[in-house]
């Protein structure tokens, strides 16, 4: 892959991750889903989901907030540290989202459970 090519996929893969947190954030729950494949997997500390509109229906329930503090890329993966807002308890997390065409195929979410059980 060229160096135009690298920044490029690199530039498209951060602004897909980016509109999706923000979109959840806006609780802008159509724009989110829109970042993801169909057949995206989610994996995290407290369980998984396999399937956009599975995950989307269970963020719509969840609410969660998104503070992001950094943003590594690597070409179609993305990977943010951020605090995720969950309503009685915020808690610093890091998330490792990987993209097919241009949208999340998969991601991960990996934190310190114990304040949340």
């Amino acid at each position: 892959m060229s160096t135009s090519n690298k920044i490029l996929t690199e530039h498209n893969a951060k602004v897909v991750v980016l509109d999706f947190i923000n979109a959840l954030n806006a609780e802008d729950f159509e724009l989110a889903r829109q970042q993801l494949q169909d057949d995206m997997s989610f994996k995290g500390v407290m369980g998984e989901r396999n399937g956009a509109d599975l995950y989307i229906e269970d963020m719509k329930k969840m609410k969660f907030k998104y503070d992001i503090k950094k943003v590594f890329v690597d070409q179609q993966e993305v990977c943010l540290w951020y605090d995720i807002d969950m309503g009685a308890k915020t808690i610093f997390s890091c998330g490792w989202y990987k993209l097919v065409d241009d949208k999340i195929q998969s991601f991960q979410v990996i934190f310190d459970p114990r304040p949340i059980l």
